[in-house]
């Protein structure tokens, strides 16, 4: 590992000159420039001030793990089509259970519908894409247009129809994730 080159790119991540960073440090630019060209070695504690400064730690800097993937493609997307209540489900963040929340997107034929959520916990929120669609909620009906948002708790039963005749595209996000 490149100690010093990781550190060069730390700094330039933060858009830090070494002079700044090295005055924030109680250092000189020339220790800076040398602990970045690996032409000295930091003690612990300098280090640890270093990575501090720069926003992280010794266990994150040191990690051999890859860094996280946070840009999903369409080939990432797995979908799930159900010919009974005309719809298509596109989960559009692989393995997004282990996450804070979980967008999908549904694309909804003229009379289909999403699947009947029970109630649990948390909240979700969605954004019409296209078309309209009829957000059920606790029995109470609502129409929601193209351009429109709904957010709600989801400790009432609730589900999505498309009573046009149009084809409807929703973003929708639970939090946590039941999808």
């Amino acid at each position: 590992m490149d100690i010093g080159k990781k550190i060069r790119n730390l700094r330039l991540s933060h858009n830090l000159t070494q002079e700044e960073l090295a005055r924030q440090l109680e250092l000189t630019k020339g220790y800076i420039s040398q602990v970045e060209n690996n032409l000295t070695s930091p003690s612990l504690q300098t280090l640890f001030s270093i990575l501090a400064a720069l926003g992280t730690d010794v266990h994150e800097f040191f990690s051999n793990e890859q860094e996280q993937v946070f840009v999903y493609k369409k080939e990432d997307f797995k979908q799930e089509t159900n010919d009974v209540l005309k719809h298509m489900i596109s989960w559009i963040v692989p393995n997004a259970l282990k996450y804070e929340m979980e967008p999908i997107l549904i694309d909804m034929e003229p009379g289909g519908q999403s699947p009947i959520n029970d109630p649990h916990p948390g909240e979700e929120f969605g954004y019409v894409l296209e078309g309209q669609i009829v957000l059920v909620l606790n029995k109470k009906r609502q129409i929601v247009r193209k351009g429109e948002t709904f957010y709600y708790l989801a400790n009432k039963e609730h589900y999505l129809i498309n009573s046009s005749n149009q084809h409807a595209k929703v973003l929708w996000i639970s939090s946590p994730p039941t999808f």
